[in-house]
């Protein structure tokens, strides 16, 4: 699907890309997502504060689209949820279908109470959608370099975020 759709996909990035132009930029965390998260008490902490370690220092200082850490974000919760179906324990056809469907429902209102808690809306920015892609787009990378039996999370999670786009584009 995504070989098919390249040309669109490509087309609505560019589309896309162009009104992240003069947007406010400001310090991100650069590497967000639920390992940096910590719960302490009735708190949560964020750490490591370092940025994506793959990225040269100067990009990893540089101001950035609050987006990019929302996506990353959002990009967490699809792996937390293939982790939680991919490590439940074995049982029948239809606990194993429910489980599934538990993981998913657990994704789907996950992203949900983030944005309503970042946003105060369940509606998404549309620059997460070009940092989702692009997070997915190198998730897909690390995977195939350093766990190809986990690739199916973000190419999955890419699909997705390449129908998303284009949608929002209305194609």
């Amino acid at each position: 699907w995504l070989a098919d759709n390249q040309a669109a996909i490509t087309s609505a990035i560019g589309d896309l890309a162009k009104q992240a132009e003069g947007q406010q930029r400001t310090r991100i965390h650069g590497d967000l997502h639920l390992g940096q998260v910590l719960m302490t008490g009735h708190d949560v902490m964020i750490i490591d504060f370092e940025g994506e370690p793959a990225r040269p220092l100067h990009e990893r200082r540089a101001k950035d689209l609050p987006a990019r850490d929302v996506a990353g974000m959002l990009r967490s919760f699809d792996y937390a949820a293939a982790v939680a179906a991919t490590t439940r324990p074995a049982a029948s056809e239809s606990s194993e279908e429910r489980a599934g469907e538990g993981a998913e429902m657990f994704r789907r209102r996950a992203i949900e109470a983030f944005l309503e808690g970042y946003h105060g809306t369940e509606e998404r920015d549309p620059m997460m959608l070009l940092f989702v892609l692009e997070k997915a787009a190198y998730e897909v990378g690390y995977e195939a370099a350093n766990r190809p039996d986990w690739i199916g999370v973000p190419a999955g999670g890419l699909a997705q975020a390449a129908r998303d786009l284009l949608r929002e584009n209305g194609e």
